[in-house]
């Protein structure tokens, strides 16, 4: 049985990474997580892990000696990354450099996916929609310039020590248990909570005309564990819908799932400095290595996020 780590595991992404590379991939999951984070995974073991601390992190690849590694621990929010860009730094760079000279010096070669995103792109052309891997990258916030520095350093790492590396551009995923730092979960989260009486009938929103692809994170696991397993060292992957939504048509979907009367104004809080109008993703080049496709729709992750804030709000 291959043994899998996933650095990172207490965000949104780790949970649905763990099961569906123990259910439908039949490894051994490992998971990592921050002390003071809290995370309960039935069919993982659960491992403390400050990947700032690059002895944590050679002593954990010690103990497990794992197959594969999804490097998922980052600053993922880019509303946070312009509030603490040092943070963001830190961990998005700095704790991804040490994970990767962890594994330098261990005595054999695990397969490692790093995770980036499709806001490396940056200030997308219009011709350049939808957006290939090989596109110039004109990062438009700092988290995104953290990314790209990530993959810039995979490939480094990959060429000059032969590590066998991947990478991914991963577009917006959403889901069930999203923080409500993310536009999708803050809208259903809003919607939820003026349904239950707790939140007068107003939604606050930010830009609603950028468009952005939205694909359901059990979708986007899929990929990886694809992709770990069968994707080209070396190389970086996008992961995403291949269809950019506008904002303004997420938010009247959400809208539909509910009979509540809600009125929609703008928030100046929630209005990002620079924002990239649209952000889509060009998929052809995942499907030819492993044959993925998007399946869920967009309709039926939104409908069972909402369910899933329903839920939460209650209690």
């Amino acid at each position: 049985m291959k043994k899998a780590l996933i650095i990172g595991a207490a965000g949104f992404v780790g949970s649905y990474l763990a099961r569906e590379l123990w259910e439908n991939h039949h490894m051994e999951v490992h998971v990592s997580k921050l002390p003071q984070e809290k995370l309960r995974i039935e069919y993982a073991h659960v491992h403390d892990l400050d990947i700032l601390h690059k002895d944590e992190v050679a002593g954990l690849l010690y103990e497990i000696r794992p197959d594969y590694i999804f490097h998922l621990a980052a600053q993922s929010s880019v509303s946070i990354a312009w509030k603490n860009p040092g943070l963001t730094v830190d961990v998005n760079i700095k704790g991804c450099i040490h994970v990767l000279d962890a594994v330098r010096e261990l005595f054999y070669k695990p397969r490692i996916l790093l995770v980036g995103s499709g806001e490396e792109y940056g200030q997308i052309r219009a011709n350049e929609v939808p957006v290939a891997e090989d596109n110039h990258l004109r990062p438009g916030n700092l988290y995104a310039a953290t990314k790209a520095c990530q993959n810039m350093i995979g490939n480094i790492y990959a060429q000059a020590y032969d590590m066998d590396l991947l990478m991914v551009r991963s577009f917006n995923h959403i889901g069930p248990g999203q923080a409500p730092a993310f536009v999708v979960s803050d809208f259903c989260r809003q919607v939820a909570q003026i349904e239950a009486g707790i939140q007068q009938p107003v939604m606050y929103v930010g830009n609603l005309e950028a468009r952005r692809d939205f694909t359901d994170v059990r979708d986007v696991v899929r990929a990886y564990a694809l992709l770990i397993q069968r994707g080209q060292a070396g190389e970086t992957y996008n992961v995403g819908s291949g269809h950019a939504y506008a904002i303004r048509e997420v938010l009247d979907l959400i809208l539909s799932l509910s009979a509540a009367d809600i009125r929609i104004e703008t928030d100046p809080n929630k209005i990002r400095p620079v924002d990239v109008p649209v952000i889509e993703a060009d998929i052809s080049k995942l499907h030819q290595a492993v044959g993925w496709r998007p399946f869920l729709p967009l309709v039926q992750t939104l409908r069972e996020t909402l369910d899933d804030w329903r839920a939460r709000v209650k209690g």
